[in-house]
């Protein structure tokens, strides 16, 4: 079988909105996340950047994240096709490992958790396939890499880009890349 990586921050987990819904409550502001595009939270109010950066401190802001629309019915799908593994860059939050770790068995307690990869780099993910937000862990990856659009990364080009889990189906269950994965099932 053929293996998909998935992020699960601003991919499965609406991590932005979250962020977003928190420093409002928090700083009595009115941001949305048009006011996002292109950019992050801490770039456009950088004086509350140490405040900011301290949500990720948390353990509840990762326990409570919502789950992306279409995410779980999606993944559920793919597994019947391909081999999923989760793959979070926990690493730069070390206090998210356990949040993070219930959060998956809670949301998507169909999936193998000991495919659940918490690491830095993905460039050590030996995978077909990554979808993930972020531009640096794309560039680093050796497969072939999937760009899912969050508000942070609109500018970014030379990627395929899912604009949410509908086209992420779309994109895997294409009867071109099914047949590719149904002959690799049956030489393997």
């Amino acid at each position: 079988m053929k293996r998909i990586a998935i992020d699960m921050d601003e991919v499965m987990a609406d991590t932005a909105g979250a962020h977003l819904e928190w420093y409002n409550r928090d700083y009595n502001d009115n941001l949305h996340i048009s006011d996002l595009h292109g950019t992050t939270l801490s770039q456009l109010r950088p004086q509350r950047k140490r405040e900011i950066e301290s949500y990720f401190d948390k353990e509840v802001f990762f326990r409570e994240l919502k789950v992306m629309e279409h995410s779980q019915e999606v993944i559920r799908e793919l597994s019947s096709y391909y081999e999923i593994y989760i793959t979070t860059a926990a690493m730069e939050v070390p206090a998210s490992f356990k949040a993070k770790y219930e959060w998956l068995t809670e949301h998507f307690s169909f999936l193998n958790n000991m495919h659940f990869v918490f690491c830095g780099n993905k460039s050590v993910i030996h995978a077909d396939y990554l979808i993930d937000d972020s531009v640096k862990q794309l560039e680093r990856f050796r497969g072939q890499g999937i760009l899912y659009h969050a508000p942070h990364n609109i500018l970014a080009t030379g990627y395929v880009r899912v604009n949410n889990w509908r086209e992420v189906r779309e994109f895997f269950m294409d009867k071109e890349r099914l047949t590719e994965v149904s002959h690799v099932g049956k030489e393997g």
